[in-house]
Parts: C-alpha cells; structure tokens; sequence
C-alpha cells in the first residue's frame, strides 16, 4: 500500500543528501566568489604564484594580495583594527611568534582545516589558529667568487674574514631575523655577546632577506645570514653563492598562515587555508623552492628536509613576550 508519509520522507531525505553533496562539489569545483584580501610577507613573486593556483581552484574568488615585511604588514593590521576595520581576510608570514601575538589580542579565527593531519603537530597551534606552512631555516650565505674555504660555524660573521664583509636582515622589518634574534640570543652558546661582536665587526643591516642576498650576490660582502630557500634559487640560477649550514645548527621558521577573526569571506579563507596545506599547495611550494611542511615529501635540490636540520629553538611564548624588548635591545646597538 502506498504510504504518502513514508514517501515524503524518503523524499525529503534525497533533497538533503543533494544539498549536502552539492556544497561539497561545490566546494571542489570552486564555487565560491567573492572577495578575499591576502596579506602576506612572501616575495611578490611567490604570493602571486600562490594566488594564481588558487584561483585556478576557485575562479570567481577575486583576490587582493598587501605584500610587506613582516613587521610592516602587522604595523598595516594593528592600524587597520585601531580603525575599527581590518581588513585582512588571510594572513601568511615569517614565524609563529607573530602570530601567537595576534592570537593573544584574540585577532585569529580557529579553524580545523581537514589537512592539518599532515603537518607536524609541532607546527600546528594547538588551538588551530595558525599553522606552519613550509621550512624556512636561516643560514650562512657565501660568495663563491670571493671565498674559497667555506666557513662551517656562524662564528666567522664575527671573525677578520667578515670585518666590513657581513651583511644581515633587520629584526625591525623582517620577521624572520626578529624570530632568529630572539632563538639565537636564549642559546648559550652566542646570547647577545654574538649580536654585539657582529656589530663589532662592522656588519651592515638592511631591511630584508632580500637585500642580503642582492649584496653578496654582487660582492659587496662576502657572508650574509639569510633564509636559505633564496640562497638556493639564487645559486641554481647561476649567481655567485651557495647556502652553508653552520655546525651549531639554525633556527627555523614555517611562515604561518591563519584566518583573521572577523574576516569578510570566511568560507574563501578556509578553502585557500585548505589548498596551502593539501598536497597540491605543498607540491606547489616545492616547485617555488620551498621546503614542504607535510609529511612525506621531499626538499627542492639544494635544500634540507627538517629532519637532516640541527634546529636551534626556544618558547614561542618566550620569545613572543620578550620580542619588543629584543627589538628595542637590537636597535639601541646597532643605531637602527
């Protein structure tokens, strides 16, 4: 006997299941629009690289890329929220120390992205606020042109062959030399007697990574401390360096990436979160030139996984309570 009860539930069931499974194709198929705004300390050419493939994803997403250091995307997003209106949607730069800062101001979105499974749990913030992206250790940067006999300890930016011959990255505009500044200062082994021995020795500052490399590439110092996936591309491109991996080890950062907490598009910022960690994202950083932070997959030539890195640490909340005041110690020593 026909049931018309039973009939429109079964009816109203399939409708369920298609609206499930359609947001999920969906999804997939990229549809979401809208606008997203990535802020990131990346170089232009990589963000761009990022953003292109995302989009290849999710095509009606129009998104808008701020690029900066690190120190000054963040000055961008604390003046943005003094305006009462951030607007950063996604964020993606040097170190966890950042990020955990934002968090503590409750700036952050928690999200538990299904491909978090993937990275080392030591890269994951345990609220799932942020996450590592790729392994970025800081090296020594040579020039082969000039030097012959390769250093093997961080003891030579201190040393006559680095008098007036040094170069390294300001902590007040990158991310990743305020990040080395606090790890190498708590090693008993360098403190700030390292920090003030390099300026001793006549070290120049400049802004980024960047100009590091830009400097000793073209001989106007023979050693650079510098993030070494750009040594690497450097050198596979022709130029005169190669990356050196001091025997104490190095530090490391995983250029987080997180949602911001009243972020306009949630939904695009999840899927773009999701595709920077998924394989495809990952592969993606490999082909840049970046060393993977999932499991499972190898470093670009020239680079090393985490697992072949003598890393050199400290507390994340350390270092995030203490960074002002580093900063501040570093400046006052260097005259920045």
């Amino acid at each position: 006997m026909f049931n018309i009860k039973s009939f429109l539930v079964l009816i109203l069931s399939v409708l369920v299941l298609a609206a499930c499974s359609g947001e999920t194709s969906g999804k997939e198929s990229g549809d979401l629009s809208g606008e997203l705004n990535f802020y990131t300390s990346q170089p232009d050419a990589d963000a761009e690289q990022l953003v292109e493939a995302y989009k290849e994803k999710y095509p009606d997403v129009d998104v808008s890329i701020y690029r900066s250091g690190t120190e000054e995307v963040i000055s961008k997003i604390q003046a943005e929220k003094e305006a009462g209106d951030v607007q950063a949607d996604v964020l993606l730069v040097a170190d966890a120390v950042t990020f955990e800062s934002l968090k503590q101001q409750e700036m952050l979105l928690s999200y538990e992205s299904e491909e978090a499974g993937a990275i080392p749990a030591n890269f994951v913030d345990e609220e799932n606020m942020y996450f590592g992206t790729k392994v970025m250790s800081t090296a020594l940067v040579v020039n082969t042109e000039n030097v012959t006999d390769l250093p093997t300890s961080w003891n030579v930016l201190t040393e006559e062959a680095a008098n007036n011959n040094m170069i390294m990255p300001s902590p007040l505009y990158s991310g990743a030399a305020a990040y080395n500044l606090g790890v190498i200062t708590r090693d008993d082994r360098f403190g700030w007697d390292f920090y003030e021995n390099i300026e001793a020795n006549g070290a120049t500052i400049t802004q980024g990574n960047g100009a590091v490399l830009k400097g000793v590439a073209a001989g106007e110092a023979d050693y650079g401390m510098v993030v070494d996936f750009i040594v690497a591309r450097a050198e596979a491109e022709g130029s005169p360096v190669t990356i050196v991996y001091p025997e104490e080890g190095v530090p490391v950062i995983t250029e987080p990436i997180g949602i911001m907490k009243d972020a306009e598009n949630e939904d695009a910022a999840k899927a773009f979160v999701d595709f920077v960690l998924s394989e495809e994202g990952q592969q993606l950083a490999v082909d840049i030139g970046y060393t993977p932070i999932r499991e499972g997959m190898d470093a670009p030539e020239g680079l090393k996984t985490i697992d072949e890195m003598d890393v050199i640490e400290a507390d994340v909340k350390e270092l995030y309570k203490s960074r002002e005041e580093d900063k501040g110690r570093f400046n006052q020593l260097f005259g920045e």
